[in-house]
């Protein structure tokens, strides 16, 4: 594979040039692994980049290459990187880890005292938030802020959500708590998930069977998670 050199870096408001692009790619990404997103405007991604809460990857040329930012919620308790998407093209350079690595130390930089959460099916990047000390949580443990969760209305599972009292669902919810850092590895669901990306792959796997199931089956009340 030939090497790029990428330039990761805050977004400003010359990249506003890329926000279309940036949410078509997040919708169609979304679609492919048959799970949903929230869905965010161009206008959405262009205000993040104004106030400096994104990171954007380029190519040497200018050429759009990846994506992420920063959400604030629960008055800044809480923090999220959110839309972490990396173009076609580009998904086999290990740029996704880079960009997780960046917009997390821009959200510690923005937000020293803040725990920094996320939702995801995908194993991939349960693998790089367990790297960063991320460790897998309940639902509960997150924001309880109305307006993040109204976000999930545009994801195709919203009702999994819904019929687990926004409790669980598809997404594995993962936290990294600054005031309990150096805890991470005693409470941590498993791990030895941070060595083997096959064991979060096997997670995502059983997680969906079941709910799939429970949403298909909804006179069967199974408490597994």
């Amino acid at each position: 594979m030939e090497e790029i050199n990428f330039i990761i870096r805050p977004a400003t408001e010359k990249d506003c040039i890329h926000a279309l692009t940036i949410t078509q790619e997040m919708e169609e990404s979304a679609k492919a692994r048959g799970t949903g997103i929230a869905k965010r405007s161009p206008e959405y991604i262009e205000t993040k980049m104004k106030e400096g809460k994104a990171v954007i990857a380029l190519t040497k040329s200018g050429k759009w290459a990846g994506f992420c930012y920063i959400e604030a919620w629960g008055h800044g308790k809480f923090v999220a990187n959110s839309g972490l998407i990396v173009a076609p093209e580009f998904r086999k350079y290990g740029l996704a880890r880079e960009i997780k690595g960046e917009i997390f130390k821009l959200s510690r930089t923005k937000y020293p005292e803040s725990k920094i959460f996320g939702l995801t099916t995908g194993p991939a990047v349960m693998k790089i938030n367990s790297d960063l000390g991320y460790i897998p949580v309940s639902y509960g443990d997150l924001t309880d802020d109305e307006d993040f969760w109204k976000g999930c209305n545009s994801c195709v599972n919203v009702e999994i959500l819904k019929s687990k009292s926004k409790q669980n669902c598809l997404c594995t919810a993962m936290l990294y708590d600054p005031a309990r850092k150096s805890k991470t590895q005693d409470i941590a669901l498993r791990k030895d998930f941070k060595k083997n990306l096959k064991l979060f792959e096997r997670w995502t796997r059983i997680k969906k069977r079941i709910l799939l199931n429970l949403k298909l089956t909804k006179n069967k009340t199974l408490n597994l998670f």
